[in-house]
């Protein structure tokens, strides 16, 4: 029997590190990437799409289309943690919803949206899951299917029409 599936998945809790603060004082958007980034590794694992993953069978994945939105800011001290949850997936790609939080008021500071491509690293061209990948997917899919779609999820970025 496999482990359960967490509805959202939450990250390890995650500190900032001190050359990661900018002029400004507060966390530098390349760094909420890392953080974001270091949380879809956790996620991973039980997928069976870590490290091993690649070396095993010379296939990875690749962010393709990204955007986060930062509503509010941290600083260094603040315990982060990220929680993710599976919006879809098909043969070859999936897309997943994050919220990177203060993990102990419960606050959100910054959204990301992803569509991640699975790659053949050979070839360098985007293939299709293995079935052991695309049941853990599934596996995912229906535990967050308890979940609502967040509401920021496909919003995109635009000016308002002149007047």
């Amino acid at each position: 029997m496999s482990d359960p599936i967490a509805a959202p998945f939450l990250s390890s809790v995650m500190a900032i590190e001190p050359a990661w603060i900018d002029y400004n004082g507060h966390l530098n958007v390349a760094y909420y990437n890392v953080l974001f980034d270091r949380a879809i590794d956790e996620l991973y694992l039980p997928i069976g799409l870590g490290p091993d993953y690649l070396k095993e069978t010379k296939h990875s994945t690749m962010v393709v289309e990204s955007h986060v939105r930062y509503l509010r800011e941290v600083h260094l001290g603040a315990p982060l943690r990220i929680s993710a949850q599976l919006i879809g997936f098909d043969a070859k790609r999936f897309h997943v919803y994050q919220e990177m939080l203060h993990a102990e008021e419960g606050w959100v500071s910054a959204t990301c949206e992803t569509m991640t491509v699975h790659v053949d690293m050979t070839a360098k061209k985007v293939a299709p899951f293995p079935e052991a990948i695309m049941a853990a997917l599934q596996r995912v899919k229906d535990a967050h299917a308890v979940l609502p779609v967040p509401a920021a999820v496909g919003r995109r970025i635009a000016m308002p029409a002149a007047k």
